[in-house]
C-alpha cells in the first residue's frame, strides 16, 4: 500500500500542470515549505535530486531521505557510517558503481524506477571514486558509445580511480581500458590510482595502468574513440601546432631581417614586402606528410622505437601515434641494427599490431638511455646505502640490490613517448612486483614530478626497494618536484628498520611523511647483528620530516639509531613506534630525552604492541609534556603489573595537563573499575581540556559503561554545564553481554559527547582468542 501512495500522489501533482518536467517544477518546487516537506519523501530518486536547491531554500535537509533511500535500496551498513558528510552524494556513488558492475537492479525499488531517470548519466556528476573489477567489464561499459555524457561526466567528478583483482584480459578490453585512462587521468581530473589485491599481475597491463598514470603514452591523435579520433588531443596538437608555427614564423622573421637587411635597405618597400611574404610562405604551411625516417625511403611514416628483445607474443594491444593517420597502410619494415627509431605500420580508425603496447611498456630506447647507463650502473657488491648515496641520481638500471642486471626490458622510452597530465597518488596494494616491474616503475618516477603520495603495501620487494629509491631519488632532484610521503609495507625486512628509515631519508631529504612497516625478518637475515650506530649518525642531510610511522618486526628499539633521524627532523609532529621491544629498562627514558631535545614541534606520539607495563615512570613523564596534544598507548600492557595508585597518579597528571586534547588507550584492560575511575578527569578541580578518549578493546561491560555515564553526567552538573570532553571511541568491548543496559548507557552518553561504537560478538571473539592459545 506505501508503494501506491506516492505514485498516485506524484501523478495527482502531475496532472494539474503541464506534463514538461519545466512546469512540474515551477509548480511543485515553488511549494511551502510545510507542503514540500511532506512531498519529499514521495519523490523518485529523479525527482528527489532535482528538488534539492527547492528544498535547501525552504530551509529543508533531504539528507535524512537520502539514507533512507541507502537502507532501503542498498540493506547495508555503509562503512564508516558516523563519518558520512553527505548522504546523497553517498547513495548515489555507491549506487553507480552498483549499477555498472550489475549488482542493483533498478526496477527493484519503486524510487529507482523512473522513465526520465538515466541510472548512470545522472548519477555521474557524484561520483569522486569508483573501482574497477575482474575482467575490467567497467571500462568496456564507459567507453561503450552509448555512454560519451557519462564519461564526460566522471572527467569532471572521479578524482579516485581503484582497480582490485584484476584478471588478465584480450585486445579489446585493454582498447577500452586505454580510451578510460586517456581521458579521465589525462583529459580528466583522476589524482589517484589504486591497485588492489592482484597476486599473479599480467605484466602488460600493470605496466600499462602505471605508464598512463603517470601521464605517458603515445600522443593522443591516434586514440580513437568509436571511430574518431581524440577531439582534445585534437585541439592541444593543433594549438601548439599553431603556436610553433608562429614562434617559428617569428624567429624566421628576425632572421631574415637581420640576414638581408643590407639587401632590403637597396629594395624599394613593394619588392621588400614581397620577399619577406615570399619568405614565410612555407612556414604558414603546415606539412601534409608524416616525418620520415633517415634510413627509409620518404613514403614510410615514422613512430616510437619498438622492443629489442623482451615482447610476447601472447601479448596483445593497439598502437597509438601522435602523428595523422596516412590513407594508406604501409608496410613495416625490419629493424635495422644501430637505427635509432623504428617505422610502425598504422591504419585510419583502429590500432596496429598487437604487440604495440607490450613494444611501448617494455622497450628501450637506447640512444636515449645509454648515457644514463654509464652514469648510473652500481658496481657489483654494492648494497642500498650506495644505491641512494649520491652516486646515484637516475633511473635504477639494475645491480648487486635487484634480481638481474639492466635487461633490454627494463627502461622505458620516455623521451620518445608523448607527456599528458599524471596523477599524484599512486597505491599499489598487495601486487607482487618482480624485479624488471620495479626497473620500469623506477624509471616512471624518475620523472613524474606531479606524485605527491606513493604507497607500496606487500608487494614483496626485499631488496628491489633501492631500485624504487633510485627513481625517487631521480626525482627528487627535479626542480618541479613534488613527492613528500611514502608509505611502505611488507612481510618480510630486507634490512633493519631504522637503517631503511635512514637510507630512504638520505635518498629524500624533502619528504615530509614516511611510514615504514614490516611483519616479520627476513628469515635469511634473522640471526644478522645489529648494525653499528656510530656509523651512521652524522651522514643524513636536514630533513622536511613531520611525519614518521615505523612499524617494526620485533626488532629492539635501540634510541641509537633513532637518534640520527631525530637529529635531521627539526620538523618532526608525529612519530609512532609500533611492535618494537625495548632491550633495556633505561631506552625509554633515553629516547624521551632524545625526544625533548631534538623535536620541539613534536604534536603526536604514539606506541602500539610496546610492553610498557615496567615502565610507569615514563609513561607519566610523557602525559605531563605540556607540547604534545595527542598521545597513544595502544595495546601497550600498562595496567599488567600496575598498582591503583598508578591509576591515580595517570588520572591527577591527566588533569593538571591543559595541553593534551587526544588520549588513546585501547588494548590496555581497563575494565569497569579503571573506566569509572577515569570520568574523574572531568572533575570540577580539572584543568584538563580532554576532548578524545579511546577506550576501545578494554573488557568494559554495559554496567560499567552505565556507571561511568552516570559519573560523568554529575561531573557536568557540578561544572555547569560546560565540558570540554566531546568524542568517546568504544570499539569492540563487552557491551552484547547486556543489550539493554548498554543502550541505556549510549543513549545517555550520546547526550553528553560523540560515541564510536560497533556490534561485536564478545563470545565469538573469546572463543577465537581461545581457539588460537
Amino acid at each position: 500500500m506505501a508503494a501506491e501512495r506516492p505514485r498516485s500522489l506524484f501523478a495527482l501533482s502531475a496532472a494539474t500542470v503541464s506534463r514538461s518536467m519545466a512546469a512540474l517544477e515551477q509548480d511543485v518546487w515553488a511549494l511551502p515549505g510545510h507542503l514540500l516537506r511532506g512531498l519529499l519523501p514521495l519523490l523518485t530518486v529523479f525527482h528527489l535530486e532535482r528538488a534539492e536547491d527547492a528544498a535547501r531554500r525552504a530551509g529543508l535537509s533531504t539528507q535524512p531521505i537520502w539514507r533512507k533511500l541507502w537502507d532501503d535500496v542498498m540493506k547495508t551498513r555503509p562503512p564508516n557510517s558516523e563519518s558520512v558528510t553527505c548522504w546523497r552524494k553517498k547513495f548515489l556513488e555507491t549506487f553507480f558503481s552498483n549499477v555498472l558492475h550489475g549488482v542493483l537492479d533498478v526496477s527493484s525499488d519503486w524510487r529507482l524506477n523512473d522513465r526520465h531517470f538515466s541510472p548512470l548519466l545522472h548519477s555521474s556528476p557524484h561520483v569522486s571514486q569508483l573501482t574497477l573489477c575482474n575482467m575490467l567489464q567497467g571500462a568496456v561499459e564507459l567507453t561503450a558509445e552509448h555512454n560519451h555524457k557519462v564519461l564526460e561526466n566522471l572527467a569532471g567528478s572521479l578524482r579516485i580511480l581503484k582497480f582490485q583483482h584484476l584478471l588478465s584480459c584480450d585486445q579489446s578490453v585493454r582498447r577500452s581500458l586505454v580510451l578510460l585512462l586517456h581521458r579521465l587521468i589525462h583529459h580528466g581530473s583522476v589524482s589517484q590510482v589504486s591497485m588492489y589485491s592482484w597476486p599473479i599481475p599480467d605484466s602488460v597491463l600493470l605496466v600499462l595502468i602505471l605508464t598512463m598514470s603517470a601521464g605517458f603514452w603515445r600522443s593522443g591523435n591516434a586514440l580513437t574513440y568509436h571511430g574518431s579520433l581524440c577531439g582534445l588531443c585534437r585541439e592541444e596538437d593543433k594549438a601548439q601546432s599553431q603556436e610553433s608555427v608562429q614562434e617559428g614564423a617569428e624567429r624566421s622573421c628576425n632572421a631574415e631581417q637581420e640576414g638581408s637587411s643590407g639587401e632590403n635597405q637597396k629594395r624599394s618597400p613593394k619588392e621588400a614586402d614581397a620577399y619577406m611574404n615570399s619568405a614565410l610562405s612555407g612556414l604558414r604551411s603546415p606539412p601534409l606528410q608524416n616525418p620520415v625516417c633517415e634510413e627509409t625511403s620518404s613514403k614510410v611514416p615514422c613512430g616510437l622505437t619498438s622492443i629489442q628483445g623482451g615482447s610476447s607474443p601472447h601479448s596483445s594491444s593497439e598502437q597509438l601515434s601522435c602523428q595523422p593517420i596516412p590513407r594508406k597502410t604501409r608496410r613495416r619494415l625490419k629493424p635495422a641494427v644501430g637505427r635509432k627509431r623504428r617505422c610502425l605500420r598504422r591504419s585510419r580508425g583502429h590500432y596496429a599490431d598487437s604487440e604495440d603496447l607490450y613494444d611501448f611498456v617494455f622497450t628501450v630506447a637506447r640512444e636515449d638511455n645509454s648515457e644514463l647507463l654509464d652514469k648510473t650502473r652500481i658496481p657489483e657488491g654494492e648494497n642500498i646505502e650506495n644505491c641512494t648515496s649520491s652516486s646515484l641520481g637516475s633511473p635504477c638500471t639494475g645491480h648487486a640490490g635487484c634480481k638481474k642486471r639492466a635487461g633490454p626490458a627494463g627502461i622505458l622510452p620516455l623521451k620518445a613517448a608523448h607527456r599528458f597530465r599524471s596523477v599524484s597518488t599512486l597505491e599499489l596494494f598487495s601486487i607482487p612486483l618482480t624485479g624488471e616491474t620495479c626497473r620500469t616503475l623506477s624509471n616512471l618516477l624518475s620523472s613524474w614530478v606531479s606524485l605527491e603520495n606513493l604507497v607500496l603495501s606487500y608487494n614483496g620487494l626485499n631488496a628491489n626497494i633501492s631500485c624504487i629509491l633510485s627513481g625517487l631519488r631521480a626525482l627528487s632532484r627535479h626542480p618541479e618536484c613534488r613527492f613528500r610521503a611514502l608509505r611502505v609495507s611488507d612481510m618480510f625486512s630486507h634490512m633493519p628498520c631504522m637503517e631503511l628509515v635512514r637510507c630512504i631519508l638520505r635518498a629524500l631529504p624533502q619528504l615530509h611523511t614516511l611510514s615504514v612497516s614490516f611483519d616479520l625478518k627476513n628469515q635469511l637475515e634473522g640471526s644478522r647483528p645489529e648494525a653499528n650506530p656510530s656509523c651512521s649518525e652524522a651522514e643524513i642531510p636536514e630533513s622536511c620530516l613531520e611525519v614518521l610511522e615505523i612499524r617494526f618486526p620485533r626488532e629492539p628499539l635501540h634510541t641509537a639509531f633513532l637518534l640520527p633521524v631525530l637529529k635531521a627532523s627539526k620538523s618532526l609532529q608525529q612519530l609512532s613506534l609500533d611492535s618494537a621491544t625495548l632491550p633495556c629498562p633505561q631506552e625509554l627514558g633515553l629516547l624521551l630525552e632524545v625526544l625533548k631535545e631534538y623535536t620541539p614541534n613534536l604534536k603526536k606520539l604514539s606506541f602500539h604492541d610496546v610492553n610498557l607495563a615496567e615502565h610507569q615512570k615514563e609513561v607519566l613523564l610523557l602525559l605531563q609534556d605540556p607540547g604534545l596534544h595527542e598521545i597513544t598507548f595502544s595495546f601497550c600492557r600498562l595496567f599488567e603489573s600496575s598498582t591503583a595508585e598508578f591509576l591515580s597518579e595517570i588520572i591527577n597528571t591527566v588533569k593538571r595537563n591543559s595541553s593534551l586534547k587526544s588520549l588513546k588507550l585501547p588494548g590496555n584492560r581497563l575494565g569497569n573499575q579503571r573506566l569509572i575511575a577515569l570520568a574523574d578527569i572531568f572533575s570540577e578541580d580539572s584543568s584538563s581540556s580532554l576532548c578524545q578518549l579511546d577506550v576501545s578493546s578494554n573488557c568494559i561491560k554495559p554496567d560499567g559503561l552505565l556507571e561511568f555515564t552516570r559519573k560523568l553526567e554529575g561531573h557536568i552538573q557540578q561544572r555547569g554545564g560546560q565540558l570540554p570532553f566531546t568524542h568517546l571511541r568504544l570499539f569492540q568491548n563487552w557491551l552484547d553481554q547486556d543489550a539493554e543496559t548498554a543502550q541505556e548507557a549510549l543513549r545517555r552518553l550520546k547526550a553528553v559527547c560523540s560515541v564510536v561504537n560497533d556490534a561485536w560478538d564478545s563470545s565469538q571473539a573469546f572463543a577465537d582468542y581461545i581457539s588460537v592459545m
